[in-house]
């Protein structure tokens, strides 16, 4: 048995074209968004990324401590607050704005401070481009204060309108100047070291602390830090205002 030949009509014909041109405008589109990146998943407060770990949260702060393997990227993530990050390792990092090409790649240091003013929502995502492990320990503040504390307790290293940082790099046997804390701080290990630890009444503590250690204190503090250790170690003092 034939099959008749049935000539199509124009109005088929129309319909045709214009359904191979939806498909391929489709298909296009999909290339675009894959391509540049725009086909991205949705993006999630930032406590709830699987590679920002909470390891403490009050009502004056939230920390976290970040660990993103060679080769891993994170999700888009979003910071809604003033925020201090201490980098903890050196590899090569790179990140994205949400909605933007991915930015240069650049080195991070053990020790490096990031003081970033909020100024609204802010989602991207980092990759990390080295060989190493990148660490960062991340330090949100839920509040501005409305009386800012107009002293600092030692030489500035980085700030915001919520906090001022302050690092000491010691090498063996070096001691901090006696300093006074008068609002509530975070000290944190940059590297393992023993720390020493002296009131001004003369009483003293020592401590073998690692990096990424880090203890709270919520009361008026005044101290001198030493290293009682043979190799150099760094601390970082994140302070409220």
């Amino acid at each position: 048995m034939s099959i008749p030949h049935v000539k199509p009509s124009a109005t088929n014909m129309k319909s045709i074209h214009h359904g191979l041109a939806r498909a391929c405008a489709t298909s296009v589109l999909l290339f675009w968004l894959t391509a540049t990146g725009a086909a991205q998943e949705a993006p999630v407060p930032v406590e709830q990324e699987p590679h920002h770990h909470v390891v403490l949260k009050n009502n004056d702060v939230l920390v976290m401590h970040v660990v993103l393997p060679a080769g891993e990227t994170t999700l888009y993530h979003t910071h809604s607050r003033d925020r201090v990050s201490v980098a903890l390792t050196s590899t090569m990092l790179a990140q994205q704005e949400l909605g933007k090409p991915e930015g240069k790649p650049g080195m991070t240091h053990p020790g490096d401070i990031s003081a970033i003013t909020s100024n609204g929502p802010y989602t991207h995502r980092l990759r990390n481009l080295g060989p190493a492990t990148f660490e960062v320990v991340d330090v949100e503040f839920f509040h501005r204060p409305d009386n800012p504390s107009t002293t600092a307790a030692a030489p500035v290293a980085a700030e915001n309108p919520s906090a001022r940082a302050y690092k000491w790099v010691l090498a063996p046997g070096a001691t901090t100047p006696m300093h006074t804390h008068e609002r509530p701080y975070l000290i944190l290990a940059v590297t393992p070291m023993q720390l020493k630890m002296s009131a001004p009444d003369g009483r003293t503590m020592t401590h073998a602390i690692n990096a990424g250690d880090f203890h709270w204190i919520d009361a008026k503090v005044t101290h001198t830090l030493a290293n009682a250790g043979s190799t150099e170690g760094e601390i970082v003092e994140i302070e409220l205002k």
